[in-house]
């Protein structure tokens, strides 16, 4: 299955020109992103000794992806007949947790390659993405984006915001924001795509503005073309399909409506949750410049062992997310064995370690304070 992404580089190699290399009593912590020359022998080591980590694994996909998805309905219908109150919260918390980890598997379907898994794509669209509203063409062709060496960090990335430079306010609201997703991708394939087809210039407005997974408000999408159209045809199809019988089995009651709200509920939970992770996923620094390689790394974040939760809260690889920005062809399984051996390899000095953070909390917490800093200044 074909999609307009390019094939993800297994490195990303610094853009030309070249940069020098800064010199060692340079602190990146201070100076700004675009001012961060590229740390070559981290580039050279990341390539070279994760030659043998670039196959990602069918058997470890299917197994964590069917599991993820089985003990995450489980739970939507554990909450819905349980028995009271505190049995609901609970089987809906394992819900939320197990369709956030299902969920997350779009992002590495943005990164692989049909041949190295093939249906993978198709069953995650059939049994996450149509059934959640977030069919895998809001994904790709977006993420890539992200990922071009010229684009992280500008106008032009539709995932990037320098929420760090900007008011205070911003941070809460982009995270209330997320729990009304739910409702408004109800209203996205719902209402808008019927009507899109009938009003041409409303058509445009919706590939542009409402067909993509985006924080960036000024981003346009650009229409599909190839198989990926006829991919984005049959997701947005499916999904029409989907959120047109959800209104009606609440129109004419076939589901009951507690049913309904409390699946409503978890998705919007799990949504929020990915919300939260997006705000720790970089430090949101860059003012929209041009970065090196090493700018991008060190404006992500890692939250590598020994802690527990960020495989709860950033599951399928994203505690290693500026590791990812280095190697964004390493599969997700991978990135743990890679991480090990760059610390182990690499000086104390080098810029990799100062990508590692240890918790969440400090992490949001360090967003917000700067964020007041900036607004104060």
């Amino acid at each position: 299955m074909t999609t307009m992404n390019p094939p993800a580089d297994r490195l990303a190699t610094p853009p030309a020109p070249p940069v020098t290399k800064a010199p060692p009593s340079a602190d990146a912590d201070k100076m700004p992103k675009s001012a961060i020359a590229d740390d070559m022998a981290m580039i050279r080591a990341a390539s070279e000794l994760t030659r043998d980590l670039v196959t990602p694994s069918a058997r470890i996909y299917w197994a964590d992806f069917l599991a993820s998805a089985f003990v995450g309905y489980a739970g939507v219908v554990a909450a819905i007949l349980a028995p009271s109150t505190p049995w609901m919260l609970a089987a809906a918390l394992v819900a939320v947790l197990a369709l956030y980890r299902a969920g997350s598997f779009i992002h590495e379907i943005t990164h692989i390659r049909k041949q190295a898994l093939p249906g993978f794509r198709l069953g995650w669209n059939i049994l996450i993405g149509v059934p959640l509203l977030i069919p895998s063409f809001m994904y790709e062709g977006i993420h890539s984006l992200h990922h071009n060496r010229t684009k992280y960090g500008t106008v032009e990335d539709p995932e990037y915001l320098p929420l760090a430079l900007m008011k205070p306010w911003t941070v809460p609201l982009f995270v209330v924001a997320a729990a009304f997703a739910p409702i408004a991708l109800v209203f996205r394939y719902a209402v808008l795509t019927p009507l899109s087809f009938l009003i041409p210039p409303l058509r445009r407005i919706v590939m542009e503005r409402y067909s993509g997974l985006i924080i960036n408000p000024m981003f346009r999408r650009k229409p599909p073309e190839g198989e990926f159209r006829r991919q984005w045809a049959w997701q947005e199809g499916g999904a029409w399909a989907w959120s047109t019988l959800l209104i009606a089995a609440a129109v004419f009651g076939w589901v009951p409506l507690r049913a309904l709200l409390i699946f409503g509920a978890i998705a919007s939970a799990s949504i929020v949750l990915n919300q939260i992770r997006t705000l720790v996923a970089h430090l949101w620094e860059n003012d929209g410049a041009v970065l090196t390689v090493t700018a991008q790394f060190l404006d992500s974040v890692n939250v590598p062992p020994p802690g527990l939760l960020p495989e709860l809260w950033a599951p399928v690889g994203l505690r290693y997310h500026a590791l990812h920005h280095l190697l964004p062809g390493v599969p997700y399984h991978a990135l743990p064995e890679a991480h090990r051996r760059l610390k182990a390899a690499l000086p104390d000095d080098s810029q990799y370690h100062k990508a590692n953070y240890r918790s969440l909390p400090k992490l949001v917490a360090n967003l917000v304070a700067g964020s007041a800093k900036g607004a104060a200044a």
